[in-house]
């Protein structure tokens, strides 16, 4: 191989390298500003949950509410510092890389510089001993002189490409400086704002040990509020679970009484057209039509797409489902059949999926709830303030079915939501996405 060959080569090798290095920085890029994003975001929680703790601090109507929005603050304190840790470790990465590939457009200049500089001392020595026209001239044929022309007009501009591409690579390398410096400037801002967050979350940590010091010596209002609210659960759920129960044995009731028309149209030799028929999935289940079937399927394809049962701009959890330690009574335990979820101040409920209206009752604690069917699934919607729709009503995807309550205690709007398969409550956060 010749030395333009190898030359060649070289840069070939150096230009892969330029752009894999160009690669994983702009990969790296995405994931910090995606990390960035997602700091706000948590960032934008904490100022919202700081802004209810202002609202309960005058309230004791729910003296265990101030300590869950503090244990959030906190959980939500923790993400961002971790969320600032993986923005600094994609920053480290993306320091290194910088790095690299700015050495790579150095090793490109230097080859370049070198090249060039040998092709005008090259120049240079051949104008001392001859001229260009001369070199033209002393050709031995027509065709070699053109030939020659050819060729001293392609390394002039050859010359010039050089002289320009190196021009170029050293703003590219000065650009990259600058971007460097300021990702650096970035990561410096970073360390400050991870040390800031970890202070706020040792304010926190200790208000949150003098709120339970505090709550501690009200051990036996705790135990009085709690034991109500389980009170009030229990019921909702009894209410549901009869539902339920009426709503299965209603349909297998029609699922025999087809059965039996079936029978009886044989033996007669009629052909009355029977009830629709039905089928459960379980035994024991709701048994479906078909069009019922085919809406439960479609539900189920939808688990993590299903909109939010608020209206508004925003809405958070603050009551997870399943079993939970109680922030404040040792040895005692919660439980929570759906979820909570805190909406703006005049928010509506709405449906999460097409479906029907089964029920429409009022529970103490839980005020006015809706029950929709969607297939052998059930969504309930609890705490509503005024109902817009009554039993056997169609509804469809995000349709308002009733205005959640405003508690003027501490002036929020809180929905609780369950979901149901069957007889069995499931977990509503996986199949909630916007």
């Amino acid at each position: 191989m010749n030395t333009q060959g190898k030359s060649d080569m070289r840069l070939i090798h150096l230009l892969i390298c330029l752009l894999l290095a160009g690669s994983v920085w702009g990969q790296q890029s995405a994931r910090v500003r995606e990390l960035e994003k997602q700091r706000k975001e948590t960032l934008e929680e904490i100022r919202k949950t700081g802004e209810l703790l202002k609202q309960t601090q005058a309230t004791e109507k729910d003296v265990t509410r101030r300590l869950k929005l503090i244990s959030q603050q906190i959980l939500s304190r923790k993400k961002v510092i971790s969320l600032l840790n993986q923005e600094m470790e994609a920053i480290n990465i993306q320091i290194t890389d910088m790095g690299k590939q700015i050495r790579v457009l150095e090793n490109q200049l230097q080859q370049k510089k070198e090249s060039y500089g040998k092709s005008v001392r090259s120049m240079y020595r051949r104008h001392a001993s001859q001229d260009k026209l001369l070199f033209i001239l002393s050709a031995e044929s027509f065709g070699q002189s053109l030939r020659r022309m050819r060729y001293l007009r392609e390394y002039a501009q050859w010359q010039k490409r050089q002289a320009t591409d190196i021009i170029s690579r050293q703003s590219e390398i000065n650009r990259q400086q600058l971007e460097l410096k300021k990702t650096r400037e970035e990561k410096t801002r970073l360390l400050a704002s991870r040390e800031e967050e970890q202070q706020k979350l040792q304010v926190e940590e200790k208000s949150q040990k003098d709120e339970i010091a505090q709550l501690g010596k009200k051990k036996s209002l705790l135990q009085a509020q709690l034991k109500e609210k389980q009170k009030q659960a229990n019921q909702l759920n009894r209410m549901i679970e009869k539902q339920i129960a009426e709503e299965i044995a209603q349909a297998e009731r029609e699922r025999k009484a087809r059965e039996a028309a079936v029978r009886k149209n044989k033996k007669e030799g009629t052909t009355t057209t029977p009830l629709e028929e039905r089928k459960a999935d379980v035994k024991g289940g709701y048994a479906m039509t078909k069009e019922e079937k085919a809406l439960s399927n479609y539900f189920s394809e939808n688990r993590g797409r299903l909109p939010y049962p608020v209206t508004g701009n925003t809405h958070r959890i603050v009551g997870q489902f399943g079993e939970h330690q109680h922030a404040a009574l040792e040895h005692v335990r919660t439980n929570n059949n759906g979820i909570d979820i805190l909406a703006d101040t005049g928010a509506e409920a709405r449906a999460v999926f097409n479906g029907v209206v089964t029920r429409v009752f009022t529970i103490p604690g839980f005020n006015n709830s809706v029950i929709i069917r969607h297939g052998n699934y059930l969504t309930v919607y609890s705490n509503l303030n005024r109902v817009y729709v009554k039993a056997g009503d169609k509804v469809s995807t995000r349709q308002v079915i009733g205005k959640i309550f405003l508690d003027p205690s501490d002036n929020t709007t809180i929905l609780h939501f369950q979901l149901w398969k069957e007889k069995s409550k499931q977990n509503p956060e996986p199949w909630l996405g916007n």
